[in-house]
């Protein structure tokens, strides 16, 4: 008969390390189940729905009528403005939603649990996901069908770009709450990752006209390309290949800034 030999433990001499268990493959139901959490956590705070779905409505309402002399220069900057203004509120109330998430040790609980990592930055992707295809629908068609925003193209592929600037601001947003040890810092980011793309995305004037370092600068910014898009889609009738790549590269970088951010998640946790 074989006699049972008892298991080593870190005490015992010479036994051998334990290792972790590895890391269960992204599934389908772990991660819906994380988004469904989390919206069940933002429903309890109005506030914050509040900001996502107005804030971007009221600034273009605001500035339909600061240019209502001028409603040209409102068509000229409106179709860039509906992409951007998503994206700075997504990347604010993502990074500080994630932030209050690590230093309350809720992910920290949520990783001891059998959740592998990808689950849970595509729970967080998907939950704030579908609340951009919300905010950016309704900005689209404030902007379009209530203040007249003249575009050449499809109003749905300005929607397509407004819903990818807004996952990419909640890819960001989940990035830059690693790093951030407060709310207080984490909206400290802000200036730090989306004014400079603000400042150089061709939006005060195109990128050509800029100096050559700063151009080359916003040839690796998502922002550049948001923007291009959104301006294919005033001037063109039909999709252009210029679009169509523009798109894919935003699409590519929230993909690349969420994989970083999964990379990132054992950071901060309380």
């Amino acid at each position: 008969m074989t006699t049972p030999t008892a298991t080593p433990t870190a005490a015992t001499p010479g036994a051998p390390a334990l290792t972790p268990a590895p890391t269960r493959p992204l599934t389908l139901a772990r991660t819906t189940a994380t988004a469904a959490r989390v919206l069940r956590q933002l429903s309890h705070d109005p506030r914050t729905i509040a900001l996502l779905m107005l804030i971007p409505c009221v600034m273009l309402f605001l500035l339909r009528y600061v240019f209502d002399g001028s409603p040209r220069t409102f068509d000229s900057i409106g179709a860039s403005l509906l992409g951007i203004f998503p994206l700075i509120t997504m990347f604010l109330v993502t990074s500080i939603a994630t932030l209050r998430e690590r230093t309350s040790g809720t992910l920290e609980r949520l990783l001891a649990m059998p959740l592998g990592k990808g689950d849970l930055i595509a729970g967080y992707a998907l939950a704030f996901g579908a609340l951009a295809i919300v905010q950016s629908a309704l900005a689209t068609g404030l902007a379009v069908w209530f203040l007249g925003l003249d575009v050449t193209g499809s109003p749905w592929l300005l929607l397509l770009v407004a819903l990818l600037d807004a996952l990419l601001g909640t890819a960001l947003g989940l990035f830059v709450s690693a790093f951030a040890a407060s709310e207080f810092q984490a909206v400290q980011f802000m200036p730090a990752v989306i004014f400079p793309q603000l400042l150089l995305c061709g939006l005060f004037t195109p990128r050509d006209r800029m100096h050559p370092a700063l151009e080359a600068v916003s040839d690796v910014l998502p922002m550049s390309y948001a923007v291009d898009g959104m301006n294919e889609v005033l001037r063109h009738t039909d999709m252009t290949t210029t679009f169509v790549r523009d798109a894919l590269i935003v699409a590519g970088c929230a993909l690349l800034v969420l994989a970083l951010g999964a990379a990132t998640l054992k950071r901060r946790t309380a």
